[in-house]
């Protein structure tokens, strides 16, 4: 399977192996980490699954086909609008509705006949053909860290509608790239699961529910990359060594560190240091591969495709998403950048005031832009089909505009859209009402959400992990969306 794919992707490039920044192929990386499959061989993704690769019994081996034939995505990129963007003036239009509901952007035609998206999203209406937009998400949640939890982890907050809300239990649920992280096998430069350019947070500077490993612990945290791309003179902080350290005091520092762990792993305490271990390991080769710097130098790209991105922090965090997963990266999760100038009573989607004129020059042209590029180069890379893409809120909007111009939180339906590995392009899931209030059909759920994202990456919804007391939970508990599926 790998193989034929590599094979494909070779005679797309003129027969040539594709390489990576650093002069080394796909298909060598690939050998040298011994990815295989979404960064598993077969033996570690059928441990990953509870199963043997000998003594398999007829079921069993029906399961591993299942599982083989669900992954055509080997990694993904989630676009995150932090704030909740519209689902009116985005990809859900009402052009029947009236001005209070509709606002003041109408349809456009798309490359798929009969289906529309809002006027601003001019470029993005040209791939269509490659979308799949789900118009009835629902999470019946109106709070932006509640709500953003459930879409995060795939599992409601305890309570619903909580502001302000924290991480800790009972809301510890692993975010989607904990999991993948958790579930990925072998060792690699460069971290599995990769936040960027920032964390989200709340209005109280506190830092949302859903974003870290929760109970799988911290050597499953997603690294965050804390990044201004699009800053004059960026520089890549946290993949450098400080300056004042040369390379060899540096690794005479892990050698003591390493003497120190030694001494520490004669107290046998289980878990803890394989942990720190890891985690370790992983800061050291950060900072002193080649492949880190090469995966976020942005001056490697030529000007021409930066500017096709856009010269937003969103664009450059967007372009240097695709180029993370280029170095082999199984996830990235791009944060909407929020940055000191956004008006504090509503910032980046969150658009209870002003919205006319903030997504016509603020919001709806950075996304379309970054996204339609993300789109085009990962196909004329020839890597769409293996990249899912997914762009995506924690809730829409009202569907009433409010007195001050604005749209207030809405989680009885909203919008997203999916593309690439595995994903049937040109299609238009769900619906909701003539107001975009209400589903009408084909409700999505968090879970199902994130049960379709899995499925995508070749992890049925069933595949368990381990919580700290020994106790085994599927990694969500909804409904493959299978009528997305290519």
């Amino acid at each position: 399977m790998l193989s034929l794919r590599e094979s494909n992707r070779s005679r797309q490039h003129g027969g040539r192996s594709v390489r990576l920044c650093d002069g080394v192929s796909r298909r060598e990386w690939m050998r040298i980490g011994s990815l295989g499959l979404f960064g598993l061989s077969l033996p570690s993704l059928l441990r990953s699954r509870g199963l043997g690769s000998a003594g398999l019994s007829a079921d069993d081996e029906t399961r591993v086909e299942e599982v083989l034939r669900s992954g055509k995505a080997k990694s993904c990129i989630l676009l995150f609008l932090l704030g909740g963007p519209p689902q009116h003036s985005t990809w859900d239009p009402k052009p029947q509705a009236g001005a209070d509901i509709r606002g003041a952007y109408g349809p456009m035609s798309t490359s798929v006949p009969g289906t529309q998206f809002c006027e601003l999203l001019e470029k993005t209406s040209r791939f269509a053909d490659r979308l799949a937009v789900l118009r009835a998400v629902q999470t019946g949640d109106h709070a932006h860290s509640s709500s953003g939890y459930a879409m995060l982890t795939g599992m409601p907050h305890q309570p619903l509608n909580r502001e302000n809300a924290n991480p800790g239990a009972p809301n510890d649920w692993p975010t989607i790239g904990a999991v993948v992280q958790h579930l990925h096998q072998g060792r690699r430069v460069l971290p599995p699961s990769i936040r960027l350019p920032h964390h989200i947070f709340n209005t109280d500077q506190s830092v949302w529910p859903g974003q870290n490993s929760g109970w799988l612990g911290a050597a499953d945290d997603p690294w965050l990359y804390r990044c201004e791309p699009n800053t004059a003179g960026f520089q890549t902080p946290d993949f450098q060594l400080p300056v004042d350290v040369p390379l060899d005091r540096f690794e005479s520092r892990t050698s003591l560190l390493k003497t120190l762990d030694e001494r520490l792993r004669s107290l046998e305490r289980t878990g803890t240091f394989e942990s720190f271990d890891r985690q370790s390991q992983q800061a050291f080769d950060l900072l002193t591969s080649r492949e880190s710097f090469a995966a976020c130098d942005l001056t490697k790209e030529s000007d021409g495709n930066r500017d096709r991105y856009g010269r937003t922090q969103f664009g450059q965090s967007v372009l240097m998403a695709r180029r993370l997963i280029e170095a082999g990266v199984s996830l990235v999760q791009v944060n909407w950048f929020r940055g000191p100038e956004e008006p504090s009573d509503a910032p980046c989607w969150d658009s209870h005031s002003n919205e006319t004129p903030r997504l016509k020059e603020v919001l709806v042209p950075p996304f379309d832009r970054a996204f339609a590029a993300l789109l085009e180069d990962l196909e004329e890379r020839g890597m769409l089909e293996e990249t899912l893409v997914i762009a995506m809120g924690e809730f829409g909007r009202t569907p009433k505009f409010n007195p001050r111009g604005g749209r207030d939180h809405w989680g009885h339906v909203f919008s997203l859209a999916m593309a690439g590995g595995g994903i049937r392009g040109g299609v238009v899931h769900g619906a909701s009402d003539n107001q975009g209030a209400y589903p009408l059909e084909g409700i999505v759920t968090p879970a199902d959400f994130t049960a379709t994202l899995y499925h995508c990456l070749g992890y049925s919804a069933d595949t368990r992990i381990t919580d700290p007391l020994g106790r085994e939970f599927p990694i969500s508990r909804g409904q493959v969306v299978r009528e997305v599926l290519g």
